[in-house]
This record gives C-alpha cells, structure tokens and sequence, in this order.
C-alpha cells in the first residue's frame, strides 16, 4: 500500500484530502445503500433545506493505530446514537445505528493509508454530516436525506497538544437558549459561537466560557466543549439543558470513578471555581485542554489553576488512561474501542 506523503508529527487539526468518502441516500421514505465515491463535492438544489432551515447535523469521532498495529475506532456507538437523537431533535429522518457504524469501519478501511503511524501524535478524524436535500420553500422537514461520511487525518487540536491554556467568561453571548438545540450536535450551534470565540482569540484567549443562558449564574459549556473541575475528590461536571452530551466527558467520567473519584453532574456556580484545583474542556478534537486560568471579563476576576503553567496532576492521569485505551495499550473494560480488522 503506497504510503501518502504526509510529515504526520506536524499535522495540525485542519482538512487533508483521503482517498474516498461514503455516502447514503434517503429516499421514498427509507435509507439505500452505502456508495463509495471519491468525489469531493455535493451537489443540491438551491432550495434544499440544510440551506434555508438549518437542517444538518454532524459528528466527530477518531481511529487510532496502537503499538501492535491494529486499528481502534473509539466509542463510534454513541457517536452513532447521539446523531440518530440529533436528527429526532431537527426532524430529519435518522440514519439506523447499525448502517452508521458499518459507514465509519467501510470508511477506514477504504482510506487505511492514512491512518497515522502510532506515536505519531495523529490520528485519523471521521466526520459524519447529515443534510436535508429536499427543495423547500416553506418551513417544515425535508423528504429526502443525504449522509456522508469523509475521513481525514489530524494533529493535536492545539498547537503543543495536551497543555494549559487560559479561557475568558463571557455573558454577553449565549451559545444556545436552555430548551432549544444546545443538546443537539448541529451546525447552527457552532455558527453561533464565532463571533464570542474570534473575540476571545483577539484578546489572547484559547476559548471563551458560555454561562446558562437563563440566569447567567452557572458554569454552562465551552465554546466546542464540554468543562470539568477538580474539586478535591470530586470531579464535577455542569447539568445543563443546553449542553452537547460529549462522549469523551461520559468517558473521563467513568475513568475518575475507576480512580476513586466522586462524579458530580450537576449545576456550577461561576464562585465555585474558586474552590477547584483543576480545570478542563474536554471533547474528541482535544481529548482534555486543560484550563491554566479562567478569567471573568465582566467583574474582573481570576480563577487560577495552574500558576506554573503545567497540567495538573488529574487531568494528566485522566488524559493518559484514556488515549492508553484509544491507543490498546490499556484493556478496554468497557467495550469503547472497535477494531478494525
């Protein structure tokens, strides 16, 4: 297999062209097959829905390749149920679980040469998209469907990868309103955070920090991640209406249990920042950023985690115990990594 000309320890998290994507069509009210097609394009009516009404929704999800050469896709289940609640959430017909994950082991193993080497610091991105392509001009729900499954591979999603970097609190912008899309992995969600995101890259932030919507008292999400604090024992995460349910949060979870932590899902108060040791956002493009300070733009105040600028000590097991098992080299006790044989 010819090896592409990749230099894969200077990737960064950006598009690389692969050689084939996947794709399904749903039509007459039920999905069709699988087709592989190298095409790079889509073509729609200028009416279609993902358009005008914002129907589309996406997912992210990796493959990994360990230090006994075999291929592990990570968790692709809940990638493949958090799109089938996405599309109940927008009214778009939901792809089945089962044909979702044969997309992603069809699209690896067609696109194999770019898998990145282990230890690298790469892996290979799948980026599942699911749009309505009816053509609507009034408002209501496409009859016909298209998913598409492309691949690339990517570096650390920070330049540096896994280090400390600082956040900014934010309350004139909200993410997602308390009972609308925020739970729901769509692409208007995104659109709506780049203009609080540009903001708090000019004035020399990684992200900005999004309180609820409602109150503006507690600790909601960030930007494209879900946040976690160290709290002595405990690792406390926010319950929010308006939050994505991030599969590598569910993960970490279940790690800070097996470790003896206590979990805490539940709502934060901006002050109690104060009382934690650690701080991260976490996500599959990351895994864990971990936070070195959280400033509040608005009253001025400074919640500091890391004064050396290192990565504290739980977000570093945390970190290594997951991408050990993304990687084989830790067993998998819960059945999270597919192989791709």
């Amino acid at each position: 297999m010819e090896q592409p000309d990749i230099n894969w320890s200077s990737l960064g998290f950006g598009y690389v062209p692969t050689d084939v994507n996947i794709r399904c069509t749903y039509k007459d009210g039920q999905w069709g097959p699988l087709r592989i097609t190298k095409d790079t394009t889509i073509s729609m009516h200028i009416a279609a829905t993902c358009l005008h009404y914002g129907q589309e929704a996406f997912e992210g999800l990796k493959a990994f390749r360990g230090k006994d050469g075999k291929i592990r896709l990570f968790r692709m289940d809940e990638n493949a149920k958090r799109l089938y609640r996405t599309c109940e959430g927008i009214m778009m017909a939901p792809l089945p679980i089962e044909k979702f994950c044969e997309a992603a082991i069809l699209a690896v193993k067609e696109n194999l040469r770019f898998v990145p080497p282990y230890e690298s610091g790469a892996s290979l991105y799948l980026r599942p998209l699911l749009i309505g392509m009816s053509p609507q001009v009034g408002v209501k729900p496409a009859a016909e469907y298209e998913f598409i499954l492309f691949t690339t591979p990517v570096g650390p999603y920070f330049k540096g990868g896994f280090q400390t970097t600082p956040f900014v609190i934010m309350r004139e912008y909200d993410r997602a309103a308390p009972l609308g899309t925020g739970t729901y992995k769509v692409g208007g969600n995104y659109a709506a955070s780049l203009l609080a995101n540009k903001k708090a890259h000019d004035m020399g932030y990684s992200n900005v920090f999004y309180l609820d919507a409602k109150e503006k008292k507690y600790i909601d999400e960030c930007g494209a991640a879900n946040f976690f604090g160290i709290k002595g024992n405990s690792y406390v995460t926010p319950k929010s209406t308006s939050i994505l349910p991030s599969i590598t949060n569910k993960s970490l979870m279940q790690l800070a249990k097996d470790m003896g932590m206590e979990v805490e899902q539940r709502h934060i108060p901006v002050e109690e920042l104060a009382e934690m040791q650690e701080a991260g956002a976490c996500g599959t493009a990351a895994v864990i950023s971990p936070i070195s300070r959280i400033d509040d733009y608005d009253t001025g105040k400074k919640y500091v985690f890391s004064p050396d600028g290192k990565p504290g000590e739980v977000c570093t097991r945390l970190y290594n115990r997951l991408r050990a098992i993304q990687y084989g080299e830790e067993p998998d006790n819960y059945g999270w990594t597919t192989i791709v044989e």
